[in-house]
């Protein structure tokens, strides 16, 4: 069984948690005090993950770590029909994939500072959100133009979607107002209304109908 070092409040362990489920994987949760313990940063976690970041697996006597190196992992490995990383379209993928990294580095960033007190360049990490949003608006606009629901021109999710989510979602626990971004808002509607979406403390869930990705 999956191993699955777990924080319920990383946007980071949520994709994991969110891809776990979609593909019917069993797992055990094992969670790590990120705040106020810190035990990512013990000699037990650090033996699993030396960059004492979250999350991390542990599948078949091997460990991967990373959020979206592991997205790769579990739709490669689990995902039979190809749909969460699709063969034709992996360049775009992992465009998104490098795209989430930035959103950590920004607007999860910026929540780090307001909800847990870390010291960094709050101001300059909303900026940068502000500006990857715009990007990201932008391109789901012309998407929404062109007759595609997702950041992929594909009629159903991708481990793009995943990656980019949560932290998108969770902007405004770090100051960032999501209002201005419509098309950011849609797209995390849709997000949110598939089968299985269960959120995490700081996303506001939406009470529709579910649909199937």
């Amino acid at each position: 069984m999956i191993q699955f070092h777990d924080y319920p409040l990383s946007g980071n362990c949520f994709k994991v948690r969110f891809l776990l489920e979609q593909l019917g994987l069993e797992y055990q949760s094992i969670l790590v005090d990120f705040y106020p313990g810190y035990e990512h940063k013990s000699p037990r976690f650090l033996n699993i993950n030396p960059l004492g970041q979250l999350p991390a697996i542990m599948d078949k006597g091997q460990a991967v770590r990373d959020a979206q190196a592991i997205l790769v992992y579990l739709a490669a490995a689990y995902d039979k029909s190809g749909k969460w990383f699709p063969r034709d379209h992996q360049g775009e993928v992992y465009q998104w994939l490098a795209f989430a990294d930035q959103l950590t580095g920004s607007i999860s960033a910026a929540r780090l500072h307001d909800a847990m007190f870390y010291r960094l360049d709050v101001s300059k990490a909303r900026t940068e959100g502000i500006k990857l949003l715009r990007i990201i608006d932008e391109h789901l606009w012309f998407a929404e133009k062109d007759g595609h629901d997702w950041l992929l021109p594909l009629p159903h999710p991708t481990i793009a979607d995943v990656a980019c989510l949560p932290y998108i979602a969770l902007a405004e626990e770090g100051g960032i107002d999501l209002a201005p971004f419509f098309s950011v808002s849609r797209w995390m509607e849709r997000f949110m209304r598939l089968e299985k979406f269960k959120p995490m403390p700081g996303m506001m869930p939406l009470q529709m109908p579910k649909e199937t990705p």
